[in-house]
């Protein structure tokens, strides 16, 4: 069972940065974004209507490269979770978690036992098709998995505290725009609403010794996250990437 290089950084307390994928659906997106140096690279079911079959192709492209690949399934779903993770998948985010409860859930689809209740099978994607010691790889994959649950709504930064102390879940990440939705402020972070949801999201984390997460889409958010305590950080995703480098380029030349 690979080492999740990503699991080991976090928990000496260092910084940790990678992206996420919404729209480049190629077999070299992995080994381009690795070659950028990101440490972590997420692909997005949740909104872009890929289907495991695609899941599939990504994974077995990126881990080939020198990145931690994981998945944003679409919910809290037994056949999403443990999916992912056969395909290959080193970690999975889960949206819209709003119950410690619901975080034990994810955490029993995602564990062999005694941690959980994962199928098991070996041999397969996950272990690199290599059939070992099934107790060993069985731990291996317990200890290597990350998982992450995201608090992206009113009620789930109460019961933020819950959610943090949940046995299993390794990183709080927090989805700003759909939490700003909730709260009645979108797309507003600099709004008392959501500054006050945020320290307390951060504030649970600090509690339960668990990290905390975001997406930014830009150098200046990205460099006030990381000052606020965030400490895994996607620096946006491609398609924006993408058209703010073409757009800027663009009007560099008509300029």
């Amino acid at each position: 069972m690979r080492t999740n290089l990503v699991k080991r950084r976090l928990g000496e307390g260092n910084l940790v940065l990678g992206t996420m994928i919404f729209e480049f659906n190629t077999t070299g997106i992995g080994h381009i974004v690795a070659a950028a140096g990101a440490e972590f690279v997420i692909f997005d079911m949740e909104h872009t209507g890929w289907s495991m079959e695609t899941i599939r192709g990504l994974l077995a492209a990126t881990r080939a490269a020198d990145t931690v690949p994981m998945v944003r399934v679409p919910a809290t779903e037994y056949h999403f979770i443990a999916r992912a993770l056969d395909l290959g998948a080193m970690g999975v985010m889960v949206p819209m978690v709003e119950s410690g409860a619901q975080a034990a859930k994810i955490v029993a689809a995602a564990r062999y036992a005694p941690d959980g209740m994962r199928g098991a099978a070996f041999g397969v994607a996950h272990d690199d098709y290599v059939v070992a010691n099934i107790s060993t790889t069985m731990r291996q994959a317990n200890d290597e998995g990350l998982l992450i649950a995201q608090i992206e709504t009113a009620a789930g930064v109460v019961q933020a505290e819950e959610i943090a102390a949940t046995k299993g879940i390794d990183v709080i990440w927090i989805g700003q725009f759909d939490l700003t939705t909730s709260l009645g402020v979108p797309g507003q972070t600099d709004h008392p609403r959501y500054v006050e949801a945020e320290a307390a999201v951060l504030q649970a984390c600090s509690q339960a010794g668990k990290v905390a997460a975001v997406m930014t889409l830009d150098m200046p958010s990205a460099h006030a996250a990381i000052q606020r305590g965030f400490r895994m950080v996607a620096y946006g995703g491609d398609l924006w990437l993408y058209g703010a480098a073409l757009k800027r380029g663009l009007d560099e030349l008509r300029g």
